[in-house]
This record gives C-alpha cells, sequence and structure tokens, in this order.
C-alpha cells in the first residue's frame, strides 16, 4: 500500500492546468497603489497569464493530480 501525495494548497489555489499542460495564473501588481498605473496596464493585467515551460516541471510536482 503506497503513500499518496499530498497537494500543496497554496499553489494549487495560484495555478490551473489547461487540456494541453499549459499552466495559467493570473498577472500581479493589481492589488495595491491602482491609482498610480495606467489604465492601459490595469487593462492588460486582467487577463491571465502562462507560466513559463521551466517552471511547468516544479508546480507539477507540487500538484501531482491536477
Amino acid at each position: 500500500m503506497g503513500n499518496k501525495m499530498k497537494t500543496h494548497k497554496a499553489t494549487a489555489k495560484r495555478f490551473s492546468f489547461t487540456k494541453t499542460g499549459k499552466v495559467k495564473h493570473a498577472c500581479q501588481n493589481r492589488r495595491h497603489q491602482v491609482n498610480l498605473k495606467d489604465n492601459k496596464r490595469m487593462r492588460h493585467l486582467k487577463k491571465g497569464a502562462y507560466l513559463h515551460d521551466s517552471n511547468v516541471e516544479a508546480i507539477k510536482k507540487l500538484m501531482p493530480y491536477a
């Protein structure tokens, strides 16, 4: 009987996987000092982004069942 691996919950809240295996995440810099940032910058930060391929393996280790 093998041991199950636990999912790292902080990682699970911040990242999600697409069906093709890419890792999605929300953009940063949207919480504080919003009035100092341009409307165009804030509009672009609303969209999600994909994690770089070099970091995907680390996220997969933290989320083994995703």
